[in-house]
């Protein structure tokens, strides 16, 4: 556990389990431990019949900024690959077995923005902005967003998202499909963990059947996952990359 995620479950929301980023000094950058912390309490929502739905959630103004960029200079520079914490995680928010909702107020980078694609529900602020600068870092698109992107928002919008590095402002991803609804920052958390509640609430076999029906196979995301952690793996020990992270820790 780290001080880092907050995993509880709140006695005001039954049947939610709340993960919340707390590092706001480091704009909730995600660090190995942080992702192994989330992955257990993914699994052990689906291991616990008393938890039928999981909330994210960040702190004020931030969401996440994404991977903590020293280890992905720690990456470069030693010419590991893609931390192992970092692919269990992604596999267990795609396998989770129940409704998963997010909040998000604020900033949403790299993974603080590929997160929602395996969301049901996501609500953000009007100030929120979802941005992945993969490329800008010479790495690529992860979390299987070449392949669900494209599929939700159509290829020149996850284009613009995934590989030419634009920033989203919270109407531009609900246009696209990214998130479900807009509100003001302070109602942000409340809502989520309403929403969160409501679908707790609910059968929860009849819940489970209708979302794996509307949800797109496990099996394939988890390829694509795979597919570009092999390349992001690559790219990180690549001496562009390492020159992108040197360059971006000189700011």
């Amino acid at each position: 556990m780290t001080d880092h995620i907050i995993v509880e479950q709140p006695s005001a929301h039954p049947g939610v389990q709340l993960i919340r980023f707390n590092r706001p000094e480091k704009k909730n950058a995600i660090t190995r431990a942080m992702y192994r912390t989330m992955a257990d309490a993914l699994k052990a929502a689906d291991a616990d019949p008393a938890i039928r739905a999981t909330a994210f959630l960040g702190t004020q103004g931030c969401f996440s900024a994404g991977n903590d960029l020293n280890d992905f200079l720690v990456a470069a520079v030693g010419g590991s690959g893609l931390e192992q914490e970092i692919l269990d995680f992604l596999s267990a928010l795609v396998k989770a077995e129940k409704p998963v909702v997010s909040g998000v107020d604020g900033l949403a980078i790299g993974i603080g923005t590929t997160i929602h694609l395996h969301c049901d529900l996501t609500i953000a602020s009007s100030r929120s902005q979802f941005r992945t600068p993969f490329v800008d870092l010479a790495l690529v698109p992860e979390a299987g967003s070449s392949l669900v992107a494209p599929r939700l928002m159509g290829h020149q919008r996850a284009f613009a998202l995934l590989a030419a590095g634009e920033a989203f402002s919270a109407a531009e991803a609900k246009d696209a499909g990214l998130i479900w609804k807009v509100v003001e920052p302070g109602e942000v958390d409340g809502l989520t963990l309403a929403t969160a509640a409501r679908l707790a609430a609910k059968p929860p076999e009849a819940l489970r059947i209708a979302r794996n029906l509307i949800r797109s196979d496990s099996g394939e995301i988890i390829a694509r996952i795979d597919e570009e952690a092999r390349h992001f793996s690559a790219r990180l020990k690549s001496a562009e990359a390492r020159a992108a992270f040197e360059a971006f820790m000189r700011r």
